[in-house]
């Protein structure tokens, strides 16, 4: 999927279907409403209904909800700085489908619509539960959306801080990170769906696959060293034998170990083992 647009918007959706607040939330919020039953639903229904009406409510409002907020949050992100702000617009546009939704929903599950007469009124009645819905995914995911929304937010140089020669060609990944993080890259390492990348300036997660990172780099010279590390030469210190392993000493201390599979290839790369 190379179009922009719908690469970023694949990214968001994956970070809230692999998050485990996300779903604590989700499904500490549906208890919630099965327990105390609210607008009648106590009275008028049965556990094992309640449980199905409001599950199916959720699912369904919180899908609409998400997919308008992860869209806004997206188009907007270069009119409006803070993520918060653009989820909330989303959510909000979302009150309009979210106030059809329940009427089918209540029509479905008790054969007629809901007591308010039209989708527009429901609507604005959705509206404060979009808000508050806004509130509590931003509230637990507002770290990892900002981790990945970093590529949208970079900013081109002006004419005057261009400089006069032809700019070097910067590694695709560096786009990916803040502007407070880009920086030399010195190593690349796997941390469960994401990347680690680790520069002169710092150290951010990216939610990329490992070998799409290793393609991002580009002429970046260095070298892989193991199925989830990948390090610069210029950030080597030493090759060392640790026990029955070899470890890559990197000039800030950090060890990298070498797997079977590269041990030949970093060799050949860094010179002789140290003890």
């Amino acid at each position: 999927m190379n179009h922009p647009f719908l690469s970023s918007t694949l990214r968001e959706l994956q970070l809230f279907t692999r998050s485990w607040r996300f779903w604590t939330t989700f499904i500490l919020v549906i208890l919630i409403f099965v327990v105390s039953g609210p607008y009648g639903t106590f009275e008028r229904m049965t556990l094992g209904i309640r449980f199905g009406y409001w599950l199916t409510v959720h699912a369904v409002t919180w899908a609409i909800a998400i997919s308008l907020s992860i869209t806004a949050e997206i188009l907007l992100r270069n009119r409006l700085g803070h993520t918060l702000a653009r989820m909330m617009i989303g959510s909000l546009v979302a009150a309009l489908p979210i106030g059809f939704a329940l009427g089918a929903i209540d029509f479905a599950f008790f054969g007629r619509w809901a007591e308010m007469e039209t989708g527009f009124h429901r609507a604005l009645f959705a509206l404060p539960l979009c808000a508050l819905f806004c509130l509590l995914t931003y509230t637990a995911m507002h770290r990892q959306i900002a981790e990945i929304s970093a590529p949208a937010l970079s900013v081109s140089p002006s004419p005057a801080e261009a400089p006069a020669a032809s700019p070097v060609s910067q590694p695709e990944i560096l786009a990916r990170l803040k502007p407070q993080n880009r920086g030399a890259i010195l190593r690349l390492s796997v941390e469960d769906h994401y990347t680690d990348v680790v520069t002169s300036r710092g150290h951010e997660l990216v939610l990329l696959r490992f070998a799409d990172a290793l393609k991002e780099l580009g002429p970046t010279p260095g070298l892989q060293v193991h199925r989830s590390h990948w390090v610069t030469d210029a950030h080597v210190e030493t090759l060392k034998r640790d026990g029955g392993r070899l470890v890559l000493i990197m000039k800030d201390g950090t060890e990298i170990p070498v797997s079977r599979t590269y041990a030949e290839a970093v060799r050949s790369r860094f010179g002789d083992i140290t003890s």
